[in-house]
């Protein structure tokens, strides 16, 4: 079966979700436009939102401990692969090296991914999987826009740089005190308001 390769587009809270602590992880194609959206507990929604923002806890996270591990003993990740989906959740493995021996590894989806972003390992997915669950945001109704006055847009744009001024402060102190939960929420407004300019 041919494998498709996919790409961290996105984590955001999940709304519709009736457990609050939900995100949804989304990964697009690369070489297409569409996406997949997995529903992922907090922990693993933390972690790779760390990851990809490059963020130094002061305590590694389980995934920093499971990578120090295995390249401690010469074993590396080189794929994972999001196989099958059944009844809304979905089954990855783990693709393992360690010198001529590959081994693959069952693994939850949220743990692969972040596992993925430490290994810098590509993430592959099947057609089959896609057709089920993926969606294309390129066929979605565009939005009209709507324009705004030249004197409302300067203001909106220095009210936006305050804010970014006062969401950085709120993050380092997030970061000092290890909630990285909140450094997550601040960091995501801040991109917010950095791609609404």
């Amino acid at each position: 079966m041919e494998k498709t390769e996919l790409e961290i587009n996105g984590l955001t809270q999940s709304q519709a979700s009736i457990h609050s602590s939900a995100f949804i992880l989304l990964l697009k194609e690369i070489n297409g436009a569409r996406t997949l959206p997995i529903v992922i507990a907090h922990p693993e929604a933390q972690s790779i939102a760390i990851e990809l923002e490059k963020m130094k806890p002061k305590r590694p996270f389980t995934h920093d401990l499971f990578k120090t591990f295995a390249s401690s003993y010469g074993i590396e990740l080189v794929e994972v692969i999001i196989y099958d989906l059944k009844e809304g959740i979905f089954y990855a493995k783990l693709i393992c090296e360690q010198g001529d021996n590959r081994v693959e590894i069952d693994s939850r989806t949220s743990d692969a991914v972040a596992l993925a972003t430490r290994f810098n390992c590509p993430i592959f997915t099947y057609e089959f999987i896609l057709k089920l669950a993926g969606t294309d945001p390129s066929k979605a109704e565009v939005k009209q826009e709507v324009k705004t006055p030249k004197k409302a847009k300067a203001q909106k744009v220095k009210t936006a740089q305050q804010s970014i001024e006062e969401l950085e402060l709120e993050l380092e102190k997030a970061l000092e005190i290890e909630d990285y939960e909140k450094a997550s929420q601040v960091r995501d407004k801040i991109n917010r308001i950095k791609n609404q300019q």
